[in-house]
């Protein structure tokens, strides 16, 4: 039986967070307490989401917590701005991380099509 640890998706997202967390430890990112934390509370939301949407064990369900992890993907995007527009990071830390955003969005847009599709023929559906 899969586990969401198998899924792509969890991997890169978990990969993501440990890059995040590294970024916001140090410099200056690290002594702004608000912002340093409202970007890993987002970072957190996208990898709890995908496993718990996995985990509940129902297309719909999986599908609407795939819809949360992308947005939380988004807001941590516009937070990146925000520490880059402030001087927090560098253009290649916001560069790096930026395409890992990027690259996360997509995975999750693919997943949760995939998860669209199955939905519509197994003949549920979807809500």
């Amino acid at each position: 039986m899969p586990a969401f640890e198998d899924l792509l998706v969890w991997r890169r997202a978990r990969e993501m967070v440990a890059e995040l967390y590294r970024m916001t430890g140090a410099g200056r990112l690290e002594r702004d307490w608000g912002l340093r934390n409202q970007m890993q509370r987002a970072a957190v939301s996208v990898i709890s989401n995908i496993a718990e949407g996995f985990e509940r064990g129902r297309r719909g369900e999986l599908r609407q917590f795939l819809g949360i992890a992308k947005g939380s993907c988004g807001e941590l995007r516009s937070q990146l701005y925000v520490a880059l527009d402030v001087g927090y990071i560098g253009d290649d830390d916001f560069a790096r991380m930026h395409g890992r955003l990027l690259e996360l969005s997509r995975l999750l847009d693919r997943f949760r099509a995939a998860v669209i599709r199955q939905q519509e023929t197994s003949g549920a559906r979807p809500k």
